[in-house]
Parts: structure tokens; sequence; C-alpha cells
């Protein structure tokens, strides 16, 4: 059978397409903007009629229907990082948080650490071959599709077929459900004083040399900095995800993947999240390769890459140079993300450049002031990347660099860095812990 008629043969519609999923069945859904949104809402209709049928997810961009408390017995999401439409009923033990690096997201699935019945994705539109692209979230869904038992897509027309380690034959999707909306849009801003992020920028790239490869983490900063670089040379992309702000630096002759070491003349990531210009210029662009996340995250490829830069953010530092990226204390707030991957990646690197950029306050709810550079870490709190790996520090107030620093070098630098107004406090407590 040619594969257009296997194609025709497994067209169905989203409610009947559900119907495959079984009490205590394990699915994977596909995240990011990625979300299959037809398939998920029928899911929610289906769910009374199946029981224990637990979710794995990552990020997710969108509403949560399947996380609502009527779901309880039904469907359970075990997520991997916490995003903000889950995070209630992981607070509220509604959900389940299994921590894992990003890099070894996909290998839980592909090694039968958490075998997959059902997995539910979003592709694009066949092409002459029969072959349907991920499109804008490959890397932490490819293995999984590929270990699970059964795949229902949603076929969208508007996905973008994106290039690289990306497709799937028509033959290896059970249920195929034809559907025509947009892809979600998630602009790389939050909240926060634009100034602070601005300077913090300016600050973060300073760091990065000419014919730098650049991993850039979610949010407004690393977005930020893409904005200073238009002075620099032959810069290139290797990157669990990347937004809009790459369009601009090519078009103006500045990322250019000309001097990258692995991938010349490639932006490799396994995700974007960005507008609906992003999606459109990344359809059939042979600029981009997208690939799976244990490849692109994985620390000792990313050290392959000569002067890689590394950026990513945190909730708090302490004053030895301990990260917290995923906790307020003990309360689970995210996740490690591929903060450790490619820390650790560039740090390995040849002339590589691990960067936690951070504003060095925050303010609570009532509206107190609170520093984010503290002499010790809120109890509880979880440490993403050690003290033994970091290196650069950035605030608005300027750079730390730690690397090969004694507890009081590192102290004194971060205070220098912490806002003014905590800076005696910090350096009394400093002296209190011994530390200067």
């Amino acid at each position: 059978m040619d594969w257009n008629s296997i194609y025709q043969s497994r067209i169905t519609t989203a409610e009947e397409a559900v119907r495959s999923v079984k009490s205590g069945n394990r699915i994977f859904l596909t995240g990011n903007v990625s979300v299959p949104q037809k398939a998920l809402a029928a899911l929610v209709e289906y769910a009374p009629n199946i029981k224990n049928v637990e979710i794995c997810q990552a990020l997710t961009i969108g509403p949560a229907d399947y996380v609502k408390p009527e779901m309880d017995g039904h469907l359970r999401v075990n997520t991997l990082f916490i995003s903000h439409n889950v995070r209630k009923a992981v607070h509220e033990g509604r959900a389940d948080f299994t921590p894992v690096l990003l890099s070894e997201f996909p290998l839980l699935f592909k090694r039968g650490i958490l075998p997959v019945d059902v997995a539910i994705i979003h592709v694009s539109p066949p092409d002459e071959h029969g072959f349907c692209s991920l499109g804008v979230e490959v890397g932490l869904t490819k293995s999984a599709a590929e270990s699970a038992k059964i795949i229902i897509a949603e076929v969208n027309q508007q996905m973008p077929r994106t290039l690289g380690d990306s497709f799937i034959h028509v033959s290896r999707l059970n249920h195929i459900i034809p559907v025509n909306y947009p892809i979600p849009e998630m602009a790389m801003t939050e909240e926060g004083n634009q100034d602070v992020v601005e300077k913090i920028a300016g600050f973060a790239a300073e760091l990065i040399p000419d014919g730098a490869t650049m991993q850039l983490g979610i949010g407004a900063i690393p977005d930020a900095v893409l904005k200073y670089l238009h002075h620099k040379k032959d810069l290139g992309v290797h990157s669990e995800l990347f937004s809009d702000g790459v369009i601009e630096l090519v078009n103006a002759g500045v990322l250019t993947n000309a001097r990258k070491t692995l991938h010349p003349g490639k932006i490799i990531a396994g995700f974007m999240l960005g507008t609906k210009k992003l999606y459109e210029w990344s359809d059939d662009n042979p600029l981009i390769e997208m690939h799976r996340t244990e490849y692109v995250n994985d620390p000792f490829v990313i050290a392959q890459n000569e002067r890689m830069v590394a950026i990513n953010s945190a909730i708090e530092v302490d004053l030895t140079g301990q990260v917290c990226a995923d906790s307020i204390g003990p309360k689970l707030y995210s996740g490690v993300g591929g903060q450790l991957d490619f820390i650790y990646g560039a740090s390995r690197a040849k002339d590589g450049v691990p960067i936690i950029a951070l504003p060095s306050t925050t303010t609570l709810r009532d509206g107190t002031l609170v520093t984010r550079i503290a002499a010790m870490l809120k109890p509880g709190a979880g440490v993403v990347t050690s003290r033994n790996h970091v290196h650069y520090v950035v605030t608005e107030y300027g750079v730390a660099d730690l690397y090969g620093k004694s507890i009081r070098q590192r102290a004194l630098q971060l205070i220098n860095i912490a806002h003014p107004d905590f800076r005696a406090d910090l350096e009394k407590q400093a002296r209190e812990l011994h530390y200067i």
C-alpha cells in the first residue's frame, strides 16, 4: 500500500482517536507551543470513561483542563518540568513532578524506564515521500513517540516543516486527526524592570566573543542579549530552543554559524518558542536543523563547540556560588531544564563561557524588595548548578567571575554585584559565616 493510501485509511476524529487510550495507560504529551489541542480536549472529554491514566509531559503552553480537580482518578499529570499551567496542581498534590536533566528526558521513554502506551503528537502535513515533520517541537518528542505502542497525531496545515532529525513517516501514525489552527505564540518577555533586563543583557553580551556558538535559555534576558550583538562577527546557535531574536541577527549577517566547530553553517536546536513570524521563517529553512534533545543537550556534544556560550537564569545565588533555579525554598517552581547540561557543556568547551544571569532583586507580593544574591539559599532550595560548576554570574550591577576563586573571593565579588541596599547586610552575614 502506498503512503497516501495508508494516510487516508488512518484519518479519524479526535473523539475516536482517544478511545484507544485505556485505563492504566501512560501517555506522552507533546509540549511547548506544540500541544495537540483537539486531541487533548477530546481526551479530557473522554476522561470519565477511563481510570489511572498518567500523562507525561514537560513545559506545556496553553490551558490545562486535564489537571483540573475533577480529573482526579481519571487523568494524572507527571510533569518533568513544572510549567505555569500545572504548578498549582503540583503544589496541591494533584499532579506529580519527576526531576530529570533535559538531556535525559527522552531517554526515560526510550530506555523503558517510563514505558509509553500512547503518544499524542503534533506534526506538519506529509511531504511527497510521506514524511511529516514534528515542526516546532522535535527534541523532546521524537524519541518518546518512537517508543510508544500507539501514536495519535494531529496533522496541522499550519505546522511549519522544520528540517533535520525531525521526521516521522505516516506509516508510524496509528490515528491521524487533520486540523488547521494557528500554532500558539509565546513572546520571550517576562514581568520585571526592562531597564534591569537591558543592563544585564549588556554585561552578558560583553562576555561573548566573535565566532561564539550560543545557547539561549527561556526568558527576557537571553533574548535581550541578542540586541547587543550586532557588532559581533560569525556567531552561531546550538541551543535547546531559540526564538524570534535570531531572525534579525541572521538578516544582519551576524549570525552566520560559519565558525561553529560542530554543524558549521547550521542553527541546531530541539524546539522553538516564538511568534508566527518565527514559525513562517523556519518553514523549510535549510539554515535550521532540529534534533533530539538527548543529542542537542548532551554536555559532551555541547563541549565540541569551541567558544560555547551558555546563558541561563536563576531564582537565587548564594555567596559560595550555588545556583537555585527550580524552587523557591522547598516549593517546587520549574525544573532543571537544560541549565546544567549547557553550563557544564560550555565549561568543558575550548574558550567556553558559561553564564548565570539574574536581576539582583525581586519584589514580593506585599511590595517587599528581596535580594537574589543571598548569603545562603533558602531552606529547602534546590541546587541546580553547583558551586563547582559555576563560572560567571551577571546582574544589572556587573559580572562576578567565580571560576577558580576561593569562597572569600567569590563572596566579595557576588556582594559587589548585589543590589547596593543589601551589600552591607550581605557583608555582615559573610563575616558571620567566616567567608570573609
